[in-house]
């Protein structure tokens, strides 16, 4: 049996809104910005996301998708073919979105409900980005990630200045500091790692994304290093370091991938000697297993390591 919905294009609102999003209830509300941010940043949206995401039945998924068209009518550009909605081509959010909100929700898969400055449970504060990649940028390159497509960039290098590149983007990636796209380079022939901020125009392309230039294909992504972190031999009193970390036997194991460890490293201001010769007052840490790091790209940013030729 066949059922006519709202999200089939007939069913696109004609008029002005009648309401406000402030007459809507909570739960709403949420189910909208989710619609939001899921076509924003992936470039599609379709009723399965949001009956999956909140546990609802198609035809109040429907609902939502009907509503939020109301307000925002030009955001969703319906798909016949594929049977979902597209980013529209004149896109305007109707919800506040933050950097860090933004990359909360693209990296643990949370942060997607609607923005309230200042309605948090309790006061928190924190050191966060110096400079957030700006939102449109962040977007463009989450599509592109999301719908496996090559992009043209500009990307300002501190080796070689301005250049254009093509590249695929395939990750996102937080150092701590910044945020860095991960990405096969068509013009190096290799996987590397593009500071956000640094990258000027997206455009997508057309252009076939072969197997070598995937995310399967990225040896230093796809590989794991295991981490035996000890309290520095230089500090008196280990047993705050052990207390601070919660170590098991007066270690922490921390596994992660060979493409970020030398960014998990210098973030945790780990001292990466073989002799554990940086002052202890700054590294707290010590990794105990140096030879984990032999042929780890990124380890050339582990303090104090010594990649062994």
């Amino acid at each position: 049996m066949m059922v006519r919905t709202a999200i089939e294009p007939s069913s696109m609102p004609s008029s002005s809104p009648t309401i406000h999003l402030a007459t809507l209830s909570q739960a709403q509300r949420e189910r909208l910005a989710f619609i939001e941010v899921k076509v924003y940043f992936c470039g599609e949206v379709r009723r399965a996301d949001i009956e999956n995401r909140f546990g609802i039945a198609p035809a109040a998924a429907t609902r939502d998708l009907t509503t939020y068209r109301t307000f925002a009518p030009r955001n969703l550009s319906y798909d016949m073919s594929a049977k979902l909605y597209a980013l529209g081509d004149r896109f305007s959010p109707l919800f506040e979105l933050s950097a860090e909100r933004a990359l909360a929700w693209l990296r643990l898969g949370i942060g997607d409900g609607v923005y309230q400055p200042g309605k948090g449970f309790l006061p928190t504060d924190g050191a966060g980005l110096l400079a957030p990649p700006p939102l449109d940028k962040l977007a463009s390159l989450a599509r592109a990630v999301h719908q496996g497509q090559a992009t043209r960039v500009s990307y300002l290098s501190l080796s070689s200045g301005s250049s254009q590149r093509v590249i695929v983007p395939l990750a996102l990636v937080d150092n701590g500091t910044r945020w860095h796209v991960r990405a096969y380079d068509r013009k190096n022939a290799r996987f590397g790692d593009f500071v956000v901020n640094r990258i000027g125009k997206v455009q997508p392309l057309s252009d076939r994304v072969e197997e070598h230039e995937t995310l399967i294909s990225d040896i230093q992504w796809n590989r794991i290093v295991e981490l035996e972190l000890l309290p520095h031999p230089g500090i008196a009193h280990p047993e705050a370091v052990v207390a601070d970390y919660g170590m098991v036997d007066g270690v922490l194991r921390a596994k992660v991938r060979a493409a970020v460890a030398g960014y998990a490293l210098h973030r945790w201001q780990v001292d990466c000697s073989a002799d554990h010769s940086l002052p202890a007052n700054s590294h707290h840490l010590w990794l105990h297993n140096t030879p984990t790091l032999y042929a780890v790209e990124s380890a050339i940013l582990a303090p104090g390591y010594h990649r062994v030729v």
